[in-house]
């Protein structure tokens, strides 16, 4: 097999062109297999290693045919594995009122979870 044609067998035979764009804790996402994001705490009882189905797809696009959804695609699901959880730093919030000797300081930290893409059906 030539250098070109092997090229040509990676690029468009092979699933790498493919992603989807998922919804998921009020934002979308786009995905494709092998990729990892991180993403706003899956409500549940989920864990570590756990795999999930994620299934409001919003877009899908195989290299050849785009298919989009409204606002889902019935049928169209994205399988991934949790690979870490916890919480990102701390935000602070500062409310100052001057020369009332108000002041209040409050702190937050946002749970996520780390999601692995297994595969887009």
């Amino acid at each position: 097999m030539s250098a070109v044609a092997h090229l040509w067998n990676i690029v468009y035979n092979c699933k790498t062109m493919s992603f989807a764009v998922i919804q998921t804790g009020g934002k979308q996402y786009k995905v494709a297999v092998g990729d990892e994001i991180a993403v706003e705490k899956i409500s549940g009882d989920v864990k570590v290693g756990d795999k999930i189905v994620l299934d409001t797809v919003v877009l899908t696009d195989d290299g050849i045919a785009t298919v989009l959804g409204a606002p889902f695609i019935k049928g169209s699901t994205v399988s991934a594995t949790i690979t870490e959880s916890g919480r990102l730093d701390k935000v602070l919030i500062v409310r100052y009122r001057q020369k009332s000797r108000y002041h209040k300081k409050n702190g937050h930290r946002q749970p996520f979870m780390t999601l692995k893409i297994d595969s887009i059906i």
